[in-house]
């Protein structure tokens, strides 16, 4: 039963909810909506009145978000649901394009093409056939004067790159950086502008739940436009690239996606679309997307004419929180980036960070794991000072950070070996802090890394690989590179060695 007092506020209502119920069928089709929506807000307001307050203060005492917060309403009425992506596509859409590489391939005729004993005794004089191999992709322009990033991977050993535009027009490309941990690449198209871009967004500001646009070149069937919403960020061990801290997304992705963009509704670039997880080739309702912040920190870097992307240096290296470290310390989940080991007088040695302190925040935000963490250092500018949120033994305390450019190589640390051993014309390097971050090796690793190896070198022949670790030699530990020149310049009989690749300890006797 309503109070007495209260029933006259009702009336209004009521006699409001009638006109709702009879006006549909005397106004015309294309009116009815506007209408309807006109009517709802009324009531709405005459329905607060009744209450005695509104769904602000309701929300309030429930716990729940008011609605005046929400950023991102969902749909409220009809003409909400009739919206299209339409607009968003034609503003952005231009700026994408197809990325094609080339590359020359020498295929051997021989069985016995790489195998050193033959060669050493018949020479090189075997047939070759060259081949022509080609890779599709895709690419968004960045600025007017026709930056384009992509994937690493989609012009990797290209001798010739080219892009077409969404209007037909196409242009050779010069590239301009590339990038292996990250898996992205920079161009600049050799024609006149202006182009077609699209701007930045701030990834920073993305979350779960935000509908995103994906728009790229799947299967070469030309310009294809997706949309899902984003179902999660920070993912790692994706196994795409050295880099761990992908956008996942539901909208649909494809090979020849790779490079293409994720759009976010205000029509600006959030991701550059990299992989999917798919047993069967297709898409499966998970693609990985690298974030548009560090997208823009290695384009600058190229527009500046830089060659390699180098984030800030910290002097730390970092490992993984394991679910027997977190409950040790009383964490209620494994989350943090563990600190492995600390360069005597770097950045994080000054500031006071320890072996073994849990780095959880950087500049306010959750650091979920290393990869993450590293993500966060590669998008801020050297020089700035930063706030990490660190649980040490002595309780949780707040560092403040000053990021320094990475120390240079000095040149005696690297050497080119020579003699008749099997690393003859391998260029060796000491692991400094630069090399260590640059190829994500563990700090407790020790040995000298391999930057080079000519095919037509010993070393080549013998399969040696730039980031390869020469760790133990004959028995003798190598700690630097003038150890491993004075055991090699010795000579021996045989050689047994050990060299770490790619996280793997590979034993090896060669007579």
């Amino acid at each position: 039963m309503i109070p007495n007092r209260s029933r006259l506020r009702v009336v209004p209502f009521v006699l409001l909810a009638i006109c709702v119920l009879t006006l549909p069928a005397l106004v015309p089709a294309t009116a009815q909506t506007k209408v309807e929506d006109s009517l709802t807000d009324s009531i709405g307001k005459i329905f607060r009145g009744v209450i005695g307050e509104d769904d602000d203060q309701t929300a309030q005492k429930s716990g729940q978000v008011p609605l005046g917060e929400l950023l991102r309403a969902p749909p409220r009425s009809r003409a909400d649901m009739m919206q299209s992506f339409s607009p968003l596509v034609k503003a952005t859409a231009p700026a994408v394009v197809n990325v094609y590489a080339d590359r020359l391939v020498q295929r051997s005729l021989s069985p016995f093409a790489g195998d050193p004993f033959f060669e050493q005794f018949f020479g090189q004089r075997m047939p070759n056939r060259t081949e022509k191999q080609s890779s599709l992709g895709s690419g968004v322009i960045i600025q007017r004067n026709g930056i384009v990033v992509t994937n690493n991977h989609v012009i990797a050993g290209a001798d010739d790159v080219r892009v077409a535009l969404a209007d037909g027009r196409e242009f050779q490309c010069k590239v301009l950086l590339k990038d292996e941990r990250f898996d992205l690449a920079i161009l600049q198209i050799e024609g006149e502008g202006p182009f077609p871009i699209v701007e930045f967004g701030d990834t920073d500001t993305t979350e779960v739940g935000d509908i995103v646009l994906a728009i790229g070149n799947p299967f070469g069937v030309g310009q294809t436009v997706t949309s899902g919403i984003v179902s999660a960020l920070a993912r790692n061990s994706v196994g795409v690239s050295d880099f761990g801290s992908f956008i996942q997304t539901d909208a649909a992705i494809n090979p020849g996606n790779s490079g293409g963009a994720l759009i976010d509704m205000s029509g600006r670039l959030i991701g550059i679309n990299s992989a999917i997880f798919t047993r069967s080739g297709g898409s499966n309702g998970i693609g990985f997307a690298i974030p548009a912040n560090l997208v823009r920190a290695v384009a600058e870097t190229a527009e500046a004419g830089g060659e390699v992307f180098e984030p800030p240096y910290i002097g730390a290296s970092f490992d993984p929180v394991t679910a027997d470290i977190a409950e040790a310390l009383g964490l209620d989940r494994a989350t943090g980036a563990l600190v492995a080991n600390i360069t005597e007088g770097g950045p994080a040695d000054k500031a006071g960070l320890r072996i073994g302190d849990i780095v959880l925040g950087f500049n306010g935000r959750m650091i979920e794991h290393p990869d993450a963490l590293g993500y966060r250092l590669a998008t801020t500018r050297v020089g700035t000072t930063v706030e990490l949120d660190v649980l040490s033994r002595n309780g949780r305390k707040t560092l403040e950070i000053t990021l320094q450019a990475p120390p240079e190589d000095d040149p005696r640390d690297r050497r080119e070996l020579k003699g008749q051993n099997p690393f003859s014309g391998a260029v060796v390097s000491n692991i400094t802090p630069r090399i260590r971050t640059k190829l994500r090796l563990p700090s407790s690793l020790r040995g000298v890394v391999v930057t080079e190896v000519p095919a037509r070198s010993l070393a080549g022949r013998y399969g040696f690989r730039p980031g390869d670790v020469i760790s133990v030699v004959n028995g003798v530990e190598i700690a630097n590179v003038d150890i491993l020149e004075q055991v090699v310049s010795e000579g021996a009989s045989y050689w047994r060695f050990e060299i770490v690749r790619g996280g793997q300890r590979i034993r090896q006797i060669i007579r």
